[in-house]
């Protein structure tokens, strides 16, 4: 993949792309042979943009999409434009209360395609992670998100707990996520209203000690029986769903971000 264009499989990912007239597509290719109702929906869409569909063998289809689960279609498309933090920042009060995401060393791909299809379904302003020992927006991610990261912003920084302070200064609450936090998630002690950034700490270390120092509140997720924690991106959709609820019982939703650590995300 260049750094101009990158592969995108799946009919999910791929019919999100085509529905999507910001993202132009440069090719698309289709397994030779198989036709189903989900491969006729992606012709139609693809031919709505302009789009000539390739059919090939399996080998070369495995071979684009290095060797990744492409389900028999996969589209080559222009990579999209991220803004910048500095614009993330300049923009907030633009954005009502905005809802960040953001993730403190979570290195798995399909986590971060996990996460980023709920922060999409839940109205996240964007997802922010650390330049290092994050996972890249790689096509194994893409796919996971079932087509929400070609919706949702993606922001790289150099330091995440300086960001953190970036956003406190601009009165955005900060808020973690940690299985050893006295106060719950569900608890009744917290103003869920306003500009929020949500928090998860990285698989099996949840968050590091300066960023969990960093967050104006951590809570733990409530837990019963014997399993003692959750996957970050199981974590991130259960805080954003409780998010969501405790906004829309007070008033309007408007998406924020959360933060999460330790135990509850191995």
């Amino acid at each position: 993949m260049s750094g101009e264009a990158e592969v995108v499989f799946g009919f999910n990912p791929v019919l999100a792309v085509l529905s999507d007239d910001t993202r132009p597509v440069e090719s698309l290719i289709l397994l030779q042979g198989v036709r189903s109702g989900r491969s006729r929906e992606v012709e139609r869409l693809a031919g709505e943009r302009g789009v000539r569909p390739k059919f090939v063998e399996r080998v070369t289809l495995d071979r684009f999409t290095d060797g990744g689960v492409h389900q028999g279609v996969a589209l080559r498309v222009a990579v999209r434009v991220q803004p910048t933090w500095e614009t993330l920042l300049d923009r907030l009060e633009e954005q009502g209360d905005p809802v960040l995401l953001l993730l403190d060393g979570v290195e798995d791909p399909r986590n971060l395609g996990a996460i980023l299809r709920s922060a999409e379904a839940f109205g996240v302003t964007a997802v922010v992670l650390p330049k290092d020992r994050s996972a890249p927006l790689s096509s194994v991610a893409v796919k996971a998100s079932a087509g929400a990261a070609a919706r949702v912003d993606t922001i790289r920084v150099t330091n995440l707990a300086r960001a953190i302070q970036e956003l406190q200064d601009r009165d955005v609450r900060v808020v973690g996520l940690d299985g050893d936090a006295p106060n719950r998630l569900d608890g009744g002690q917290e103003d869920w209203q306003g500009p929020i950034a949500l928090v998860l700490g990285g698989e099996g270390r949840g968050l590091r000690r300066l960023t969990r120092e960093r967050c104006d509140a951590v809570l733990a997720i409530p837990m019963s029986g014997a399993v003692g924690s959750f996957n970050v991106a199981t974590a991130a959709a259960i805080a954003l769903y409780e998010l969501r609820r405790r906004r829309r019982t007070a008033g309007d939703f408007h998406p924020t971000a959360a933060t999460t650590t330790g135990r509850n995300h191995p």
